[in-house]
């Protein structure tokens, strides 16, 4: 097959007639942070309860470590001459909860120090030195609307690698391939189960009736949040 029919495969039109590169799964999986201390870091990261994937040793030069997020598809490694990056440097990795407070008290009982949780207040971005996720526009308190996106904790690796806690509970339109819902863990899961509670007990406050039908509900609910969309009232 040569050059010209490869790209005829890959390219289509729409209906308004412009041109669209087909998609192509891209799954991001892997994140290199940058070390001072492999085997202090490597004791770090499974006292987080993160999943240990490898840890392989030439016994010479090199040495790889792979750690795996729960519910995550994507794993960070570390280790020896794996990055010339400066150790700290990695700032701004984002592990996304569902429930903060819950993920901040399970890294407290593992006797990791964490912030409080906190959220922003005015312009996102403060300057070079502070920038907002680590600076000085944190409000302490979880966002005061529980909005999806708004809410934050963050702690840090023994090298000063930064990572931060972002609660999200609906996804914004797009943010998502299908309309199918899926769920990282059953903890996830539980927790899309009690804000559908709640909000089908504000649905039945509202039409003074009692609903038989709540399964159905409960799953357009949290359908609809994971997707994005407007929310079943």
């Amino acid at each position: 097959m040569n050059v010209a029919n490869v790209k005829d495969e890959l390219r289509s039109n729409d209906a308004a007639g412009e041109t669209i590169v087909a998609k192509i799964d891209m799954k991001f999986e892997i994140v290199v942070i940058p070390v001072s201390d492999v085997d202090r870091a490597k004791e770090f990261y499974g006292r987080l309860g993160w999943r240990l994937d490898a840890d392989y040793d030439n016994g010479k030069d090199f040495r790889v470590i792979q750690f795996t997020p729960p519910g995550s598809g994507c794993s960070v490694i570390f280790g020896k001459n794996v990055t010339a990056a400066t150790p700290g440097s990695a700032q701004g990795l984002y592990l996304i909860v569902s429930d903060i407070a819950a993920a901040r008290e399970e890294l407290l009982r593992r006797g990791v120090k964490i912030s409080e949780v906190f959220h922003g207040a005015g312009d996102v971005y403060a300057g070079p030195d502070e920038p907002y996720l680590f600076g000085r526009n944190r409000v302490n308190g979880p966002d005061p609307e529980h909005r999806s996106y708004r809410s934050f904790a963050s702690f840090h690796d023994p090298d000063g690698n930064g990572w931060l806690f972002q609660e999200i509970t609906s996804r914004l339109p797009g943010r998502i391939d299908s309309t199918a819902t899926t769920f990282a863990s059953a903890n996830d899961l539980a927790s899309a189960f009690r804000r559908a509670e709640a909000a089908h007990g504000e649905h039945e406050k509202r039409t003074g009736q009692r609903d038989a039908n709540w399964p159905d509900w409960y799953a357009a609910y949290m359908v609809a949040e994971q997707a994005g969309a407007a929310l079943p009232q």
